[in-house]
């Protein structure tokens, strides 16, 4: 499949901890875009218990650099999003891709409880460096994350400017949280709306 054939491109990168099972979301969402036809990379990123960022972040360049599609939107979930926020502080995307969605961002101060992840704390990161990772860059979370408990649109959508969903009652929207499958993710993801809202698993 050449990029001149695939009009949709997808990145799906997965956090700390998630060995990729085959019932969190990303795996379903994987699976249905590729059943329709789109080029989906959805990879095991090196030692997801023990992360390495400058690692990950090289997993990053070179993921990005083999993915096809004329419009290519990248899917970031908890310890990913971070990631991104690292490559865009650093100027590490060296073509920027059309679309980014940072799901469920871990703050600082979780982290920073965790050797493993800590040198993972969100970067010192403008507006503008986010947005030259991206022509448009989404947030969604929940209010009650533990990952996040200082609340995802204050720490991060907020002060970068980003428009967010914020979704009740819905803790880190991830596979303990009953996010096996999540329909309004996989429309925005296939519709040419960017700003329709991303609502939780229950319609």
């Amino acid at each position: 499949m050449t990029d001149a054939l695939v009009e949709d491109g997808f990145l799906i990168l997965h956090g700390w901890q998630n060995q990729r099972p085959a019932g969190h979301w990303e795996h379903w969402l994987a699976d249905r875009l590729t059943a329709s036809g789109h080029a989906v990379d959805y990879p095991a990123l090196p030692d997801p218990d023990h992360p390495d960022l400058e690692v990950w972040l090289a997993e990053l360049r070179k993921r990005l650099g083999a993915l096809p599609g004329r419009r290519r939107t990248v899917v970031c979930h908890s310890l990913a999003c971070v990631l991104w926020l690292h490559a865009a502080a650093r100027g590490d995307v060296a073509v920027p891709v059309d679309r980014v969605l940072l799901v469920a961002p871990p703050s600082a101060g979780y982290l920073g409880r965790y050797p493993e992840v800590a040198a993972f704390a969100p970067p010192r990161v403008s507006s503008a460096q986010l947005y030259a990772t991206a022509g448009y860059v989404r947030m969604v979370g929940g209010d009650d994350d533990p990952c996040c408990p200082e609340g995802a649109a204050a720490v991060f959508a907020e002060p970068l400017g980003l428009p967010v969903d914020v979704l009740a009652g819905q803790g880190h929207l991830g596979e303990d949280a009953g996010y096996g499958s999540w329909p309004s993710l996989l429309d925005w993801c296939v519709e040419r709306d960017d700003d329709a809202p991303i609502r939780s698993r229950a319609r």
